[in-house]
């Protein structure tokens, strides 16, 4: 996982995966996306940057079950919209978190679940049931995909060991290209 450089061959597989052919009309472009992250103090990480630079920025089809949102974009059930997130601040969480496990012994738990909600990922999307899908942009984790959900949160790629998929968004998409359940390790 390179989440500094987009390597051609993952941006035309998104492309196909996505089943986008519009000539980059959906996309942001780069003015946009260099304006979202001075405006957030982030820098996207690869291939996504790209993706939504140039391929599109949201779709109707695929992942997950709800179609990509857009950049700036958060799920319809989301309390307090998106201004209320912090994209620049470290996306917290570097292992699994079950919130019935009860919260990190040094954080109250409460404030720790509103930081992994709100700091440091975009939404990519939701698969519905309050189960969104994030893509970190800040933090230790920048460039893994996340699951955050009403139990937990956890991350998303084989070395975490919940799934047999690359890390990443590009593996994230990949892994639902080829119809396999996200969770599919053992």
């Amino acid at each position: 996982m390179n989440c500094d450089h987009a390597d051609p061959a993952e941006l035309d597989a998104l492309r196909e995966a996505f089943d986008v052919d519009d000539g980059g009309e959906s996309a942001l472009g780069w003015e946009a996306v260099h304006a979202f992250e001075a405006e957030h103090g982030v820098v996207l990480p690869e291939p996504y940057r790209t993706f939504v630079a140039e391929v599109t920025d949201g779709s109707y089809s695929g992942p997950p079950d709800h179609g990509l949102l857009s950049l700036a974009e958060v799920p319809g059930d989301w309390g307090g919209g998106a201004r209320e997130r912090d994209l620049g601040e470290p996306f917290p969480l570097t292992e699994a978190w079950l919130w019935e496990d009860g919260p990190d012994p040094s954080d109250d738990g409460d404030e720790l679940l509103d930081r992994v909600r709100r700091h440091g990922s975009v939404v990519l999307g939701t698969d519905g049931c309050g189960m969104d899908w994030h893509l970190v942009v800040s933090g230790p984790h920048r460039g893994h995909v996340w699951m955050i959900s009403d139990v937990g949160a956890a991350p998303f790629g084989a070395e975490f060991g919940y799934t047999t998929a690359a890390p990443g968004f590009a593996g994230w998409v990949r892994h639902w290209a080829a119809n396999k359940p996200w969770y599919d390790a053992g």
